[in-house]
C-alpha cells in the first residue's frame, strides 16, 4: 500500500513536470496580434469578398445618383415668384445664326431665354383662358392634347381635327372684346421679344401655328397627343424663329406635372432648366438649336397655354384672326 505523502510528492513532481515542458509565451507575438487586432479580428464569412465589393459598388451608385440629381437641374422661374424679366443666355447654334443672318434687323443681340410675368395681366389671362374653354368645349382630343388655332379655325376632335369657324359660323367664335384682348396680347409679347433680343418691332411677324393648348394626364390615341417629347422648334416649324407661351393658369395648383424644360443638348443632355406655369406669365426663347425643350407629362388636372410664334420671313406670316 503506498503512503499518502509519497503520492503526494509524486502529483507535485508531475505538476512541476509539466510546468517545465511548456514553453513561455512569445511577447513578441503577442504584441504584434494585439497591434493587428486593436478593434478585434475582422469578421470572416463566406463570399466576404464579393459582399465587400457590391456594398462598395452599391455607395458608388448612391453617390453618383445624389450628386447627378442635385445638380443636373435649375429652375429658372417658380411659380411662386414674380417676375418683372428674369433672363438666361445661351449660345446661338450655327444654323440658327445662318439662316436669321438673311433678315435684316432681326438677327438677336444674344440667343437666349425670357421670362416676364408683368406683360400680360390677370384679368386679360382670365379672358383668354375663359375662351379657350368655351371653344375647346366644342371638341377636345380623345388623347391628352387638344388644339385650337383661330387663326385657321384648326380645333382637335377626338383624334383628327375639324373647322371651329365652319362649324359655328364665322362670326360666332370670338366676342369683340376677346378679339381686342387677343391682338393686345399678341402685340404686347411682340414689343417684349423685340426689347429682349435687341430687334426691330417690324422685323417680326407672326406666324403658323401659333394655338392654345389644354394638356391632360389622359393616355395618348395618337401622335400628335404625345406632347412631352424633346425637339427643337424650328426643326419641327421651319418658319419659326422667335417662340413665346403665355400660361393661362398655375403650376402645381390647376394641375400637377407640365413644367416646360430646356435641354443643354438634345442628343446627349446633362443639365435641365425648367420653367413652371404660372397665370400671365410670358416664356420667350429663340427657336434654335441652342433652345431644345419639352414639356413634362401633366399628372393631374389641365394646363392651358398659347403658343405665339414669329418669324423673320415676311412671306411666312399670318394674321390676326378677325372672325
Amino acid at each position: 500500500m503506498t503512503s499518502p505523502k509519497v503520492t503526494r510528492r509524486h502529483k507535485e513532481s508531475q505538476s512541476t513536470d509539466k510546468n517545465k515542458e511548456k514553453p513561455a509565451p512569445n511577447k513578441t507575438d503577442d504584441e504584434s496580434k494585439e497591434k493587428r487586432f486593436k478593434y478585434g479580428p475582422l469578421p470572416s464569412f463566406a463570399n466576404q469578398r464579393v459582399w465587400s465589393r457590391g456594398i462598395l459598388l452599391l455607395g458608388v451608385v448612391i453617390y453618383i445618383l445624389y450628386f447627378s440629381k442635385s445638380t443636373k437641374e435649375t429652375v429658372l422661374a417658380k411659380q411662386s415668384e414674380v417676375y418683372i424679366r428674369r433672363s438666361q443666355n445661351v449660345e446661338c447654334s450655327k444654323q440658327f445664326l445662318e439662316d436669321i443672318q438673311n433678315y435684316k434687323g432681326c438677327v438677336p443681340q444674344k440667343c437666349g431665354r425670357f421670362v416676364s410675368d408683368k406683360l400680360v395681366t390677370s384679368q386679360e389671362a382670365d379672358i383668354l383662358l375663359k375662351l379657350a374653354i368655351r371653344v375647346m368645349a366644342q371638341g377636345g382630343s380623345s388623347g391628352g392634347a387638344s388644339i385650337m388655332d383661330l387663326h385657321t379655325g384648326a380645333l382637335s376632335f377626338n383624334d383628327k381635327f375639324i373647322n371651329v369657324y365652319a362649324h359655328n359660323g364665322d362670326n360666332n367664335v370670338l366676342t369683340p372684346e376677346e378679339r381686342k384682348i387677343y391682338q393686345l396680347v399678341r402685340k404686347k409679347i411682340q414689343t417684349a421679344i423685340a426689347d429682349a433680343f435687341r430687334i426691330e418691332f417690324n422685323s417680326l411677324h407672326l406666324t403658323y401655328p401659333t394655338f392654345f393648348s389644354r394638356l391632360t394626364n389622359v393616355e395618348p390615341k395618337t401622335r400628335h397627343d404625345e406632347y412631352w417629347h424633346e425637339h427643337v422648334d424650328k426643326r419641327t416649324y421651319e418658319s419659326f424663329h422667335y417662340t413665346s407661351l403665355l400660361y393661362l393658369n398655375d403650376y402645381n395648383k390647376d394641375f400637377k406635372g407640365g413644367r416646360f424644360v430646356f435641354m443643354d443638348d438634345i442628343d446627349a443632355p446633362s443639365k435641365n432648366v425648367t420653367v413652371e406655369p404660372k397665370k400671365g406669365r410670358v416664356l420667350m426663347f429663340t427657336s434654335g438649336y441652342e433652345n431644345p425643350h419639352f414639356v413634362e407629362r401633366v399628372q393631374e388636372g389641365s394646363r392651358f397655354a398659347i403658343t405665339v410664334s414669329f418669324t423673320c420671313d415676311a412671306t411666312k406670316a399670318i394674321q390676326d384672326p378677325k372672325k
